[in-house]
Parts: C-alpha cells; structure tokens; sequence
C-alpha cells in the first residue's frame, strides 16, 4: 500500500472504478450472449427482443466510457446483422 495520502487515495478512487466498469462490461456480454443464443436457435422473437435489451446496455456502456463509441458501434452492428440474417 502506498505511504502518501494522495496515493492511497488514488488506489482506492481506482479500484472502485475498476469494480464499476468490470460490472458493466459483464452486463454487455451477458446481453450479447443472450443475443448470439437467440440466434443460434434461430428464435427471430426472443432475438430482437434480446437485440433491443443489448443496444440499450451497450450504449449506456458507452456513454459512461467503458466503452469507445466506435466499439460499441460495431458491437451493435454484428449484432444487429446476425439478427437480420433470421428469416
């Protein structure tokens, strides 16, 4: 651990955001996997339902930096291509 205040306050400031953006990033995948299952069984209704819900969490992602807005961006699209492959 560190000796001088600041640092020890700058530890601590980052491991809360660590745990923050490692929380978010688990919410994105977990959604994209939802997504990716939906539509492997070939199930257009739960897929788009499920596409819906990950956009939503991706750009929230997003917006609060987890993620670069280009990243995310083309998270989106793959998904959204995958679900428009569904007949």
């Amino acid at each position: 651990m560190a000796n001088i205040k600041s640092a020890k306050k700058r530890v601590l400031v980052n491991q809360k955001k660590a745990d923050r953006n490692k929380s978010i990033k688990s919410a994105v995948k977990t959604s994209i996997k939802k997504v990716e299952a939906a539509v492997v069984a070939k199930d257009k209704e739960a897929a788009v339902a499920a596409l819906a819900n990950a956009i939503s969490t991706i750009d929230k992602a997003a917006t609060k930096g987890v993620y670069h807005k280009n990243n995310a961006a083309r998270k989106v699209s793959r998904l959204s291509k995958a679900v428009n492959t569904l007949n």
